[in-house]
C-alpha cells in the first residue's frame, strides 16, 4: 500500500519533516516515491508547505495519508487561497 507520511530529517533536537508518498513497507527515512511538501514544527509562524494539486493525485491513484499528515493537510487547505 502507499502512504504519505512524514520522514524526519533535521539533527538531534531541531526536528525537520518531509511530507513523502512511499511504499508502507519501507522504513521512516527510507526511499520514498514523490516528497509532496514540508513541515517545520519549531517555527513561530505556519512552517508547512504542501503541494496540494499532488497529494490530490495521489490520493486519486489509492495512497491513504497517517493520521498526523491528515492532520497536516486539513491545516494547508484552510490555510489555502479559495478560489
Amino acid at each position: 500500500m502507499v502512504v504519505i507520511r512524514l520522514a524526519r530529517a533535521g539533527t538531534k533536537k531541531k526536528p525537520f519533516y518531509r511530507l513523502v508518498v512511499a511504499d508502507q513497507r519501507n522504513p521512516r527515512d527510507g526511499r520514498f516515491i514523490e516528497q509532496v511538501g514540508t513541515y517545520d514544527p519549531r517555527t513561530a509562524t505556519n512552517g508547512l508547505s504542501v503541494q496540494l494539486p499532488r497529494v490530490d493525485h495521489w490520493f486519486g491513484h489509492g495512497a491513504q495519508a497517517s493520521e498526523t499528515v491528515g492532520h497536516l493537510i486539513a491545516r494547508a487547505r484552510a490555510a489555502a487561497p479559495k478560489v
